[in-house]
């Protein structure tokens, strides 16, 4: 037994390493004094002063951030509404089409999806003058398409794990429809709303091939500038740019945990405390 969790632990610490490795390596590498993102040259922090005061690069980022915020807010509403369709509202008619467009950007390639969109807008310039042209229109309007699917999932799991008898007993005790959605069901949906928020957010600021297919002169997202710096030579200001988004994620991982936990340790204290006083009862 002792070999076998050595062999065990071992290989833990080699998928860390090999999936955290190169992570580590980037950000070590922002640090590089040498232009060279691969060569070292003595540590430096210039070129995260030089990461400000490259404009390509900002304008890039900021694009990528509006389009994944908007992309994000409209696909958790229209998926929302999607999944409360598919898990509330039983057989109707079209429930099977709406079930295969919701799986649809799920399973299809993004190569096809962003040919599609690309054609679909292609046509629609051709026939109704709009879009005219593409842009971050067009990256907005095909993001919204496919992470709109996933939140759909994320709400119609969490509406089928829920106990529809809350509704039931809400509509019994004469609350309308609205009222049973606004003050009942979206409440209860609201973890897997901000999911599929989260989700929706970062499929869309990591999105490249579909932003290529519906992308035009002038609007190039983040994504698709490294790409093509990557083909250039990547200098350490990307290395930089990197570490900086790493540091935020991290930071709001480590706030959201320590929320949960102190959530967690206050229900944990409240319920000795109900069951001390229900003992001295």
């Amino acid at each position: 037994m002792r070999g076998r969790s050595r062999f065990l632990t071992l290989w833990l610490v080699a998928g860390f390493v090999f999936f955290y490795g190169p992570i580590a390596s980037m950000i070590v590498f922002s640090f590089n004094a040498s232009r060279l993102a691969t060569v070292w040259g003595g540590f430096s922090t210039k070129w995260y002063a030089a990461l400000w005061g490259n404009r390509q690069v900002m304008d890039a980022a900021l694009l990528s951030l509006q389009i994944a915020a908007i992309s994000a807010t409209v696909a958790t509403a229209l998926g929302t509404m999607a999944g409360i369709a598919l898990a509330r509202l039983g057989r109707f008619r079209g429930r099977l089409l709406l079930a295969g467009m919701v799986t649809a950007p799920l399973v299809m390639p993004e190569v096809i999806t962003g040919l599609s969109l690309l054609l679909l807008f292609v046509a629609l310039e051709d026939t109704f003058s709009w879009p005219s042209g593409r842009g971050a229109l067009t990256i907005t309007i095909a993001h919204v398409t496919f992470c709109m699917a996933y939140v759909a999932v994320v709400v119609q799991s969490r509406l089928a794990d829920m106990d529809a008898s809350i509704e039931e007993a809400a509509a019994d005790l004469g609350s309308r429809p609205w009222q049973v959605m606004v003050d009942i069901t979206l409440p209860l949906l609201a973890p897997a709303m901000v999911s599929g928020w989260l989700l929706s957010f970062t499929l869309s600021l990591d999105d490249l091939v579909i932003a290529t297919f519906t992308s035009g002169p002038g609007a190039n997202t983040l994504p698709m500038l490294i790409f093509s710096k990557v083909r250039l030579g990547l200098t350490p200001d990307i290395n930089a740019l990197a570490t900086i988004i790493i540091l935020v994620v991290a930071g709001f991982v480590i706030a959201s945990a320590v929320i949960l936990n102190r959530r967690d340790a206050r229900k944990a204290r409240d319920s000795r405390r109900a069951a001390a006083g229900g003992g001295a009862a």
